[in-house]
């Protein structure tokens, strides 16, 4: 089959040891919301270290169609000139958030609780994904929105004159659902609540608080937490620094793990309790993991891994874990290849509405490369060994993880291992490959006929 106009097939080779120190990009769940509360702060907010992926650029061309004044000083740093709370305008044209899930779903409580219509599309992968659960909450609050059927993109919200405060228990553990009622709050009068019974990444309620939101959050005695926002208070602008994103951090930790005789450093690493269910993970396994370091920046703890390769065991890991490390399940995937004996991930059927079923995903690209797998609706287990043959091709579905675990994959299979396109990688981790291969990863383009 010859590879289809516009993709970038991409083999990666066996590999001698990784060595050497690399700094992953800016977290994109905080530069997101960086470029978003900025846009509603009264004055200029800055920020550094801002990913520059395609899903965090998207970002910044929509806060400027709403009206946000939104430049590049350099690479990494950026200014952003806000609105005030219910100061966006309305678009002049559809909103194409490409890629980017995080991002649209966000904007839909950000754009909701104004007065004005907003139409979102995005890319051939994002027209399939499910918002319903967005848009539930939002349509409490009294904010219209049509959409294609099974409530997916294209779509377009209006805001009502006057947006209605909600009280709202998330029925899935969704950092988005949670964020985008939140975003929604911050122009409805009164005050809203938002219910969490299981914990999931708090980077909009930290950012909230730092902003001068009027947010408060409680733990209840059964471990729920509770989030009331009072709407309608100005933002004041923040110097932000963004960390290292401990999703992207992930593919070169687990390169290391599996890379016989590697020993890496991955500098300035988002620590957030919420975001290191994977390290946790892998040290089960085995893995040699050391975190060095330890600061705090900007209200995150911040710190820096080093990585040593080592021979992993296969874990169950727990239905509870998985809002703390939903990104690194494909990843993780590769490294259980390597592992004695199976590893199982339970109640992990979020994986299946993300860029790409990625369970499906995950199991016909191991599969393709010799590595046993069994999956259900909520499960995958990766039947391990001490080695993979490879030598497969990979369809990643314009998925950016499924491309680059792949890739880590290659580094470590006794034959190389290919992927149909590596373009996606750019829309949250430009810089891959050439910090992969800083460390001796092997890459070559590849032609798929």
């Amino acid at each position: 089959m010859a590879s289809t106009d516009g993709q970038k097939p991409l083999r990666a080779l066996r590999s001698g040891p990784l060595k050497g120190t690399i700094r992953p990009p800016g977290d994109k769940s905080i530069s997101h919301r960086s470029l978003m509360l900025g846009a509603l702060a009264v004055g200029e907010t800055t920020i550094d270290g801002l990913l520059e992926g395609g899903d965090i650029l998207s970002t910044a061309a929509a806060m400027r169609s709403f009206g946000a004044t939104v430049t590049q000083e350099k690479p990494g740093s950026w200014r952003v000139k806000g609105l005030g709370v219910g100061g966006l305008i309305e678009p002049d044209g559809v909103i194409d958030y490409g890629n980017a899930g995080t991002g649209v779903r966000l904007a839909m409580g950000l754009a909701g609780s104004h007065s004005f219509a907003t139409t979102f599309t995005g890319d051939a992968s994002l027209v399939k994904r499910p918002m319903g659960r967005i848009l539930e909450p939002l349509r409490r609050m009294g904010i219209q929105a049509i959409a294609r059927s099974e409530d997916r993109l294209p779509l377009t919200i209006k805001g009502p004159d006057v947006p209605v405060p909600i009280e709202y228990k998330l029925a899935v553990a969704s950092a988005q659902v949670k964020s985008a009622i939140l975003l929604a709050a911050l122009n409805t009068p009164g005050t809203t609540t938002v219910i969490e019974p299981v914990a999931t990444r708090d980077h909009t309620e930290r950012m909230l608080a730092a902003f001068g939101a009027g947010i408060s959050t409680k733990i209840g005695e059964d471990g729920a937490k509770t989030i009331a926002l009072d709407g309608r208070i100005d933002l004041k602008p923040q110097a932000i620094a963004v960390p290292g994103d401990p999703s992207s951090a992930a593919f070169a930790i687990v390169a290391a793990l599996i890379v016989e005789g590697s020993d890496v450093l991955v500098e300035n690493i988002l620590l957030n309790p919420t975001r290191i269910g994977l390290i946790d993970t892998l040290t089960e396994m085995g893995a040699d993991l050391s975190v060095d370091n330890r600061r705090v920046v900007g209200g995150e703890e911040v710190g820096d891994i080093r990585v040593r390769s080592s021979k992993l065991r296969g874990v169950v890991v727990p239905p509870a874990r998985a809002p703390s490390m939903i990104d690194e399940y494909p990843v993780l995937a590769i490294a259980a290849a390597f592992a004695e004996g199976e590893t199982k991930m339970d109640g992990v059927g979020e994986l299946r509405v993300k860029e790409s079923d990625r369970i499906a995903t995950m199991v016909a690209g191991l599969t393709a490369n010799g590595v046993r797998t069994t999956e259900g609706p909520e499960t995958l287990t990766v039947h391990g060994g001490d080695r993979v043959p490879g030598g497969g091709t990979v369809a990643t579905a314009l998925d950016h993880r499924i491309a680059m675990s792949f890739l880590v994959l290659g580094l470590a299979a006794e034959n190389p291992v290919t992927i149909d396109d590596a373009s996606p990688i750019a829309t949250s981790f430009p810089e891959f490959r050439e910090q992969m291969r800083t460390l001796g990863a092997a890459f070559e383009e590849a032609g798929i006929g």
